[in-house]
């Protein structure tokens, strides 16, 4: 276990603010480059002007992780000069809660000794061991926490009361694999709902398209143009005067969801959405569901959808993967939304001959 955590853990990081107000990086192991240093100071909301204090925050910039937890200083006779600081985590994979918690830990450590030494050890036993115990400071066991649990933590049953039959579109979005932009003023908000969207294409179980918290910074927005489908959070309003960065926009305050004019074409909705659709909410509505059994029951629709996919292509030219046959998608009459919403998908499967 410990060999994987080896694998997973990036670096550690510690952020603080004085009494002067300043926020700066104070220490980090084994290291942080200045580029992640930058992102990071502007993630951890120390450095906010509005003084909101955000405890924990998560994101993704260029295939890392980062999980920030940011605790208040009071009566600590170990940080006299600190009012704030934030204890940051870099990792491979996505899994706030452990993240969380393992902040949390090194946290009362720093509260109580005020030196990274003693979380420079706690880290270095996880790296290594996996765990870390202490009487006071509480224990961490890394495999408490799989990786499947943090994929089904968030609720589908609360974006499809909030969404109803327009959670289609979102869910058409991603097996599309399309650019999809969340706003909302409040960053909590955001992570909720983002961190929930993958769960929609339960096939793919990639939230590595997932980016909770985005800053309209231009590094950040060069890295986003990068990926080709994603999920992005934004506190900003201004990602609405943003068109090219997304397909699809949803303003989660106002609970609205808009579609880019560059994609109406490929996000036609017809018979097989509306399906989708009310397929969607009948098992979200139902209150002896679970939120694991909502994303069961949207998943076997979608296995349906591929296996009818599946149906239709063919493998040629000692090409491994097989490819659409354009004719047999014809001959099979669908309505017109079908046979384009199927086309599309197989487009975003690489299963279009080239």
């Amino acid at each position: 276990m410990a060999e994987a955590e080896a694998q997973l853990l990036l670096a550690v990081g510690l952020i603080e603010k004085d009494t002067n107000g300043d926020a700066l990086w104070v220490w980090c192991y084994p290291s942080v480059t200045a580029e992640l240093r930058s992102l990071l100071l502007r993630k951890c909301c120390l450095t906010d002007e509005n003084k909101l204090l955000h405890t924990f925050v998560f994101g993704q910039y260029k295939r890392s992780w980062f999980y920030i937890t940011t605790v208040e200083v009071q009566d600590s006779p170990a940080l006299k000069k600190v009012t704030h600081f934030s204890i940051v985590l870099m990792a491979k994979d996505f899994n706030p809660e452990k993240y969380a918690a393992f902040t949390r830990i090194l946290c009362r450590i720093y509260l109580k000794h005020g030196s990274p030494v003693k979380m420079m050890e706690s880290y270095i036993a996880v790296l290594t061991k996996g765990i870390c115990q202490s009487e006071e400071n509480g224990s961490f066991l890394s495999k408490d926490f799989d990786a499947r649990k943090a994929y089904l933590a968030g609720s589908i049953k609360d974006i499809v009361s909030q969404f109803g039959m327009e959670t289609v579109i979102l869910y058409t979005a991603l097996m599309l694999k399309k650019r999809i932009v969340v706003y909302h003023p409040r960053i909590e908000a955001i992570q909720e709902f983002t961190r929930t969207l993958p769960a929609l294409v339960w096939h793919r179980q990639d939230w590595s398209i997932l980016h909770s918290y985005v800053h309209l910074n231009e590094e950040e927005v060069e890295a986003l143009k990068a990926c080709t489908g994603y999920i992005a959070g934004f506190t900003d309003s201004e990602v609405n005067s943003r068109p090219d960065l997304y397909d699809v926009y949803v303003n989660l305050a106002d609970s609205e969801i808009t579609v880019s004019p560059v994609v109406k074409e490929a996000m036609t909705m017809g018979k097989l959405h509306k399906e989708i659709a009310q397929l969607i909410v009948q098992s979200a509505e139902d209150p002896d569901k679970s939120d694991s059994q909502v994303i069961k029951d949207i998943s076997l629709k979608t296995k349906e959808i591929l296996a009818t996919l599946a149906s239709l292509t063919e493998v040629s030219d000692g090409n491994e993967k097989p490819t659409l046959n354009s004719e047999a998608l014809k001959q099979k009459r669908f309505p017109p939304a079908t046979e384009n919403f199927l086309f599309h998908l197989a487009a975003a499967e690489q299963m279009l001959k080239i």
